[in-house]
């Protein structure tokens, strides 16, 4: 071989030799088992679609830096095949990449392949031309359905088999999941769900992909298939047989936001509780869902009525931003947690009641012990005696004694930062104050005044059978002629639709009659207004416009869409209504807006408009040139006085708008108590506050140098004179951490430019609104802070009287640092 040959060869084999070394995964009662060593592991689910490729290797850095061991992901299957036998794998969906790029930081993966997904994703993660299938029926014994389920789920772990990315192989990927929550609605199904959940197991098994694979929440998988939980809570999990291990594929950091909701929260403190307490009591293995929740871009968000954002608190926000104190809270954990690993997996279990609500648990080897003692009261501390120590454990909260003796960690004691973020207006060079738009209208007069459509028939059809998916938007358009002598002519006519619960605009003979939605679970109404008839042909037009289809349920596919019927003319006669139902007249149907035949979001057409752009008209398109703001932090468009609608920047759609839609009321003024069972009603806001108003925009979707391009499509009617593109970034970082800690600030790669407040003894208040309480250190904190975090990106500090100096709190006072940093 000729040397410069050779020397290549050596380098191709020593590149991929930390990739050719296959692992053996196994398991037992105890643990998930990595080539012999039983592993504690900590995941969180990262959705590749909803951020982009250039965001990945950021994002899963952080997870690492955040204590991770695992990336979990679903694979979408209507993203991936939108067309049958068609394949997508390119930008955001380079699933292959994905994988690539959790295997470069050293991280595991787990592919959650179902391929359903729920997820808050459109049609759960099932491709429209599968429901259109003669004979199909999905998630049941069904050969049609089982058929593409097989196709599709082969082709994926082909592709990772090609690229030796399971951990057989070498790769990261050590567990695989078929099916998703199934068992949450097997009982709908009959015998026909059961032998479903046999075959899913057979026919993964058959792929022989040299990993464990799982069944969420299905209490009868089959074996070898490992049961695993999903909830807020998962302690009081038990798999169903003693050889599989405890685990929790989905631990809800917080919750999805649909549209008219309000904004849900979950508190550090409560997550750690939940967390600790689930390895308190065997478990072995847990993922957050979600990590990073990331952007419902283009279509994708389910439901119907998911917002756009899928920021669900997860630790890394929609941005890719520490969500802190979550973030660094449960950092601490995972520390802890990793650093008693051995003991965990393997050691001898014995527990001690206390009584009050309180216990304990001690996991032992010949090496040592490490001790958990919880205490599950919602509302009072407890003090115990254990081992000769006494203790105070805070009321709903673990604490962590690694050498059973000195606590190092406790769930509702916060001593990671607090970030506040907040949005900076573009400063791009040469960007005017204001946007400069140009606009056309959206060109639908052959729909709506005429009733032309590209396909009839004599029936209300589903818009998911009509559409295809291809579109929002249908049109559904019939025509009925009235005499003078109709036995339903009259001054007081209605006409009454019922509706599905998705968007509904109404005409009649080309005039706007009205619209009508619904909101998160409601999934019928019925439209009903006064209307006037010519005598002679008379034209309806209905405009059906979807925001997502259902995603979770049993039989969630057969939920309709778009006009459910009847749709009736009401002729109210003093004491008589007669009623004439069109439902099975002649109607025709097309399929999209002209100017998304068009693609009006991403031509170069010059025949918009330049000047006297029209607000609040209804189906209007607007087009803004625009600088993309300086700096490496994210960005966001603010569509505030917008109605509803659709936009993209540079052709990417960064998907629907609605900040019209207000968050419903509810929301309370009193500060979220962690205390206590969790569930999404709990800590709320945003109340009576337009649903989403921001917007994000990816860096990789925007030109740095030169114009930028946004196209709005405005459904509802709006005023765009107050969009504006903003950068998001930490404003000011807090902490309040007790004594014997080592705190970090850090105002993620920006300086700190001053100390606002310092104080150390027993300050009072929360971030924003410090005040120095009764007792205080000797040296001025508020200096010692500034010289050793000022100037710097981040500084960390000794929580202690050696730092400070002794303060004149007394011995029955727990000393406090708060520091509120500007950045």
């Amino acid at each position: 071989m000729h040397p410069l040959k050779l020397l290549l060869a050596t380098l191709f084999f020593f590149t991929l030799a930390p990739w050719a070394t296959a692992s053996k995964v196994t398991y037992d009662g105890r643990a998930i088992i990595i080539d012999g060593k039983h592993k504690l592991l900590v995941s969180g689910s990262i959705h590749y679609p909803r951020s982009t490729a250039q965001m990945w290797p950021e994002l899963i850095k952080k997870s690492k830096e955040g204590g991770l061991d695992a990336i979990e992901t679903y694979v979408f299957w209507d993203s991936h095949e939108p067309a049958r036998r068609e394949y997508d794998f390119s930008g955001n969906l380079d699933l292959i990449r994905f994988l690539k790029t959790i295997h470069d930081e050293g991280l595991y993966a787990v592919l959650r392949i179902g391929p359903y997904v729920c997820a808050e994703w459109n049609y759960g993660g099932f491709p429209l031309w599968l429901h259109n299938m003669p004979g199909v029926q999905m998630r049941t014994a069904n050969d049609v359905f089982m058929n593409e389920m097989r196709n599709f789920t082969t082709l994926i772990v082909n592709m990772v088999k090609q690229e030796n990315l399971f951990a057989s192989q070498g790769g990261p990927v050590i567990l695989a999941q078929i099916e998703n929550e199934y068992g949450n609605v097997m009982s709908s199904y009959g015998d026909e769900g059961k032998a479903y959940i046999e075959w899913c197991a057979n026919m993964a098994q058959s792929l022989h992909i040299g990993v464990p694979w799982l069944m969420c929440q299905q209490s009868d998988a089959p074996e070898p298939m490992i049961n695993t939980c999903n909830g807020w809570y998962c302690d009081q999990f038990t798999p169903n047989r003693p050889t599989s291990p405890k685990m929790w594929t989905e631990n809800w950091t917080g919750w999805f936001k649909s549209w008219g909701g309000k904004d849900p929260h979950r508190t550090a403190e409560d997550l750690a509780f939940a967390v600790a307490r689930f390895y308190q009591l065997g478990g072995t293995f847990q993922n957050y869902y979600m990590y990073h929740g990331g952007t419902n871009f283009g279509r994708t968000a389910g439901g119907p009525y998911i917002t756009t954002s899928y920021d669900y608190d997860a630790p890394l926000d929609e941005y890719g931003n520490l969500n802190q104190p979550k973030w660094g809270h449960l950092k601490e954990l995972h520390d802890v947690l990793h650093s008693m690993e051995d003991t965990l997996t393997r050691g001898n279990i014995s527990s001690v009641d206390f009584g009050h609500s309180v216990s304990g648990t001690i996991y032992s080897t010949e090496k040592g012990s490490s001790c958990f003692l919880t205490n599950t009261d919602s509302r009072n501390d407890t003090t115990i005696n254990f081992q000769g120590i006494y203790y105070e454990v805070p009321a709903w909260s673990v604490s962590i004694l690694p050498d059973c003796q000195d606590v190092v960690y406790n769930t509702a004691k916060v001593s990671a930062q607090t970030s506040v973020m907040v949005k900076k207006k573009n400063v791009a060079e040469d960007e005017p104050a204001a946007l400069s738009w140009s606009w056309r209208p959206e060109t639908n007069d052959k729909s709506i005044l005429f009733g032309k459509g590209e396909v009839s028939v004599n029936r209300i059809l589903d818009q998911k059978d009509a559409a295809n998916d291809l579109s929002d938007y249908l049109f559904y358009m019939t025509s009925v002629s009235l005499k003078e002598d109709d036995p339903i002519w009259g001054d007081n006519m209605t006409l009454r639709i019922t509706g599905s619960g998705q968007v509904l605009h109404v005409f009649v003979n080309g005039g706007f009659i009205g619209s009508q939605w619904a909101k998160y679970g409601v999934f019928d109404y019925v439209f009903e207004q006064q209307i006037k008839l010519n005598k002679g042909k008379n034209t309806i037009t209905l405009l059906s416009a979807t925001v997502g289809f259902a995603n979770y349920g049993a039989n969630f596919d057969l939920t309709q869409a778009g006009v459910r019927g009847p749709v009736e003319l009401v002729g109210y006669h003093d004491d008589e209504i007669i009623i004439k139902d069109l439902s099975s007249h002649k109607w025709s149907y097309k399929v999209g807006l002209e100017g998304l035949h068009q693609e009006l979001y991403s031509s170069d057409s010059s025949k918009w408009q330049q000047d006297n752009y029209p607000t609040n008209k209804m189906f209007t398109w607007y087009k803004a040139a625009f600088k993309a703001p300086l700096g490496t932090d994210p960005v966001v468009v603010d569509l505030l006085g917008l109605g509803k609608g659709l936009a993209w920047v540079n052709g990417n759609s960064i998907g629907r708008y609605w900040p019209s839609f207000l968050a419903e009321d509810g929301c309370s003024l009193d500060p979220c108590d962690y205390r206590g069972s969790y569930d999404n009603n709990k800590c709320v806001t945003n109340c009576g506050k337009p649903t989403q108003r921001w917007y994000h925009v990816p860096r990789s979707f925007l030109n740095n140098e030169g114009d930028n391009t946004l196209v709005l499509f405005e459904e509802f009617g709006g005023d765009p004179s107050s969009v504006n593109f903003q950068t998001i970034a930490i404003g000011s970082a807090c902490v309040n951490a007790e004594e014997k800690k080592r705190i970090e600030l850090s105002c993620q790669g920006r300086p700190v430019s001053a100390i606002k407040f310092a104080s150390f003894g027993n300050p009072v208040g929360t971030c924003g609104s410090f005040s120095k309480g009764t007792c205080e250190a000797s040296n001025d904190a508020l200096s010692i802070v500034q010289k050793a975090c000022v100037g710097q990106e981040s500084c960390t500090i000794d929580v202690s009287e050696d730092t400070f100096g002794s303060t004149t709190c007394g011995d029955d006072v727990i000393k406090t640092l708060a520091v509120e940093a500007i950045c």
